[in-house]
């Protein structure tokens, strides 16, 4: 039988939700499912947890109070070995992606990156070639590292409450050293989890149009507010709007394409979006190809009107 570690992303005071969709691949491979909290000073994170896998193990250590790839993967890969785990899971975020290839090589196992189903205990699909096919692989190796692409995954059902043990974390030495964290603060909802997403491309020619377009459609619908590579690359957003195959990967049920033209790179990153509304005056832009709704149209005509009725909408 299958053991499962699920390692929990968090912020320091919540769980994340994608480590739910994780958890819902491991559960179809039948087994026991255990789970992972790293931090300090992050029990009552455990304890959330608790609610979802029959016991979670809890490592708190000072060393562990920021992530740190190095540190994380060391503590990881020895609760792995501890447990006898078969399968080690976690969501195929930034933070999985930084520390599961270093748990691979730790335990030797093999690895699946963002997979898209569970074929088997052995056997998963993944996206290649920036989305464009889905491979099939097979990992023969006694144990598994997975990551998951939590749009392709509901978020686990609790189960009742389960154990919160501690165990001791020895981190061991890094190279790596703490220097900052300069957090994106903003009252929208947070991109990976938004129900809304209203993105903007080089089409907007500058961060002003982000100000004058982007900002008061995505209040206008209480929306998260996304960017292809190349305006983030400029410098006119925050590199943790991006969208796309190095950005993150959203699943809304509306996706609103603003001056995107609809690179294979963005695509890859927004095409599991319930409904796609793309806006370009390029009628030939590939966005279009996977658009629900397209409109041929200036961005800075059609979207002032789209506000504006959004707006008179609300005030009635």
């Amino acid at each position: 039988m299958a053991i499962h570690l699920i390692v929990a992303e968090h912020d320091g005071l919540h769980l994340k939700h994608a480590t739910l969709s994780a958890l819902t691949a491991a559960r179809k491979i039948p087994g026991d499912v255990h789970g992972l909290v790293l931090g300090k000073n992050v029990k009552a994170i455990a304890d959330e947890f608790a609610g979802y896998v029959g016991k979670v193990h809890l490592a708190e250590h000072d060393a562990l109070e920021h992530r740190l790839a190095q540190s994380y993967a060391k503590v990881i890969a020895d609760v792995a070995k501890s447990i006898g785990a078969t399968h080690v899971w976690a969501a195929a975020t930034v933070a999985g992606k930084d520390m599961m290839p270093r748990v691979a090589v730790r335990l030797q196992a093999g690895m699946a990156s963002e997979i898209l189903e569970v074929v088997s205990e052995t056997t998963f699909k993944r996206p290649m070639w920036a989305g464009d096919i889905t491979g099939t692989i097979e990992i023969g190796s006694p144990i598994k590292v997975i990551t998951v692409r939590a749009t392709e995954f509901d978020p686990a059902e609790s189960v009742g409450k389960g154990e919160v043990a501690m165990i001791s974390a020895d981190p061991g030495a890094t190279t790596m050293q703490f220097v900052s964290f300069d957090a994106v603060k903003s009252e929208r909802p947070e991109l990976g989890d938004a129900r809304v997403v209203v993105s903007g491309g080089r089409g907007l020619k500058g961060p002003e149009g982000f100000k004058q377009l982007i900002e008061p459609l995505a209040d206008a619908l209480d929306a998260a507010i996304g960017a292809s590579r190349a305006v983030c690359d400029a410098g006119w957003v925050p590199n943790d709007w991006q969208v796309g195959q190095t950005g993150k990967v959203v699943a809304p049920d509306l996706y609103i394409a603003v001056g995107i033209s609809g690179a294979i790179q963005h695509v890859a990153g927004m095409k599991g979006s319930k409904v796609v509304v793309a806006i370009n005056k390029d009628r030939e832009a590939p966005i279009f190809q996977i658009a629900d709704y397209g409109l041929v149209a200036d961005a800075f005509v059609a979207v002032p009107e789209l506000i504006k009725g959004l707006q008179e909408g609300k005030s009635k």
